[in-house]
């Protein structure tokens, strides 16, 4: 499995997920209560057992995520990186001094490029997942089990648990943006695992709007194109 591959699988799994919250809510149920139940109901979403289980972690229920909304729309690399390349198009073209290039959407890339941007936005999520203390003891030793059973080289493997096991810096995820269309990117993946009346999630969007110096009507652009249905 390719990063690429890993990356389409965890949206394409949200999406799911998503899809699944919203049918049971509209028939007046709900997801089994957080221990064994939930997690066998949620561990075989998407195309792969692992991509799914870690999905759902990723998501969690403890803080009261909510199952729609950008999940059901980004359900994808293609949509990630239309959505970012648009809303900035849009704004550049009523701005004064705004950048030169975009660089190119993740949609747009191949071979090395594709991978390493696949990964920043892996990490992205990952980041934002955890901005709120949500993870405990035995959901960290579920994803440790997830991310072994993804078919990833070595290298990866090891890079993606580092990032459960070390502290969240807003700073440090956008530093990770090599254009303005990778840190549209980034903003919109970690909008997927955030909840904005969550007030340590919201703080947390606002900092990495900041740290990817993202203007702030473009921010509310991003997100009001992601949240549209």
């Amino acid at each position: 499995m390719t990063t690429r591959d890993l990356l389409d699988q965890l949206l394409q799994s949200g999406r799911e997920l998503a899809q699944r919250g919203r049918d049971l809510a509209g028939k007046g149920l709900s997801l089994p209560p957080e221990g064994p139940e939930r997690d066998k109901a949620l561990a075989n979403l998407g195309k792969g057992a692992a991509a799914g289980g870690l999905v759902a972690l990723l998501l969690g229920t403890r803080g009261g995520r909510r199952l729609a909304g950008p999940l059901l729309k980004l359900g994808g690399i293609a949509a990630i990186g239309a959505i970012g390349y648009s809303a900035w198009k849009k704004w550049q073209a009523n701005q004064a001094g705004a950048p030169a290039s975009l660089g190119q959407p993740i949609n747009e890339l191949s071979g090395h490029a594709v991978e390493q941007r696949s990964m920043t936005l892996i990490r992205a999520m990952i980041a934002a997942a955890g901005s709120d203390g949500h993870l405990d003891e035995r959901e960290r030793s579920l994803i440790t089990d997830r991310i072994a059973g993804l078919e990833l080289p070595d290298t990866e493997r090891r890079l993606l648990q580092g990032e459960f096991d070390r502290s969240i810096d807003p700073a440090d995820v956008a530093a990770m943006a090599d254009s303005p269309s990778a840190a549209a990117e980034i903003y919109l993946t970690s909008l997927l695992v955030t909840d904005d009346e969550n007030e340590a999630e919201r703080g947390y969007l606002n900092q990495l709007a900041t740290a990817l110096n993202l203007p702030w009507d473009l921010v509310r652009q991003l997100e009001a194109e992601a949240a549209a249905e």
